[in-house]
């Protein structure tokens, strides 16, 4: 087995110099946590906007869903992903288990419960300053929230950010519903669990890494963004922290 130091040196080598299977996870990765943020934004900013300005029996059990749902454990949305995809599920006949499309539905749903409860907040802080204005134009109570979120665009990328790096960062329910088979479903987090379990340390570090830096430069945007109006946001992931 390797020593620390020569994993170390192993793993910066594998990044160096840009290995085949090392690009191939990351790439997976990426475009999986890539396209369940963008159908996530889709119906999450919906859902926040929506939840914003509605008003109806149970409303504040919808809110309280919502804000439950954020500490949803991935493992479980893996689960009632599995049992729908599954053989003998009511969607087993379309054969998308362990597949990287049940990967994006899987995260897909974890990341619209975030989306959803930031977007709310921030389009009930948004009507708070100028709601009056856009309701004398005759906007409708949707359309006043949207147009907040069309404002607020500092904070809607902060809040797709976020949703982004836990997307990325998510391993339970990929791992369940993608089954980490090698070249069709390896994304980092799993590929990072398997190579430690099997003691291939240069390549689980490697990953590790290239993560860090993945999330990293994620919060760099989050940062500067912040900087320029994105502020409120900060304030909502603290609160919902």
């Amino acid at each position: 087995m390797n020593t620390l130091t020569e994993s170390l040196a192993l793993a910066l080598n594998l990044i160096a110099h840009a290995d085949a299977e090392l690009l191939r996870i990351v790439s997976l990765s990426l475009r999986v946590s890539v396209t369940a943020c963008a159908l996530g934004a889709v119906a999450g900013l919906l859902l926040g906007a929506w939840l914003a300005v509605a008003h109806f029996p149970g409303h504040s059990v919808a809110v309280w869903l919502v804000n439950t749902l954020l500490a949803l454990p991935s493992v479980v949305v893996g689960l009632l992903v599995y049992l729908l995809l599954s053989r003998s599920g009511p969607l087993g006949a379309w054969g998308l288990l362990f597949t990287p499309t049940a990967m994006v539905v899987a995260q897909t749903i974890l990341v619209v419960p975030l989306i959803a409860a930031l977007a709310r907040r921030l389009v009930l802080d948004g009507l708070a300053e100028g709601g009056d204005q856009l309701r004398s134009m005759g906007a409708s109570p949707l359309m006043c929230a949207l147009l907040v979120l069309v404002h607020e665009r500092f904070g809607v990328v902060t809040v797709l950010l976020t949703a982004f790096g836990r997307a990325v960062a998510e391993v339970g329910a990929v791992m369940v519903v993608g089954g980490n088979i090698n070249g069709v479903t390896r994304v980092m987090t799993t590929a990072i669990a398997l190579e430690t379990s099997k003691g291939d340390l240069p390549l689980a570090l490697a990953l590790g890494g290239v993560l860090l830096g993945v999330v990293g430069v994620v919060n760099l945007f989050i940062f500067a963004l912040q900087a320029q109006g994105g502020g409120k946001v900060a304030n909502q992931r603290e609160a919902l922290a």
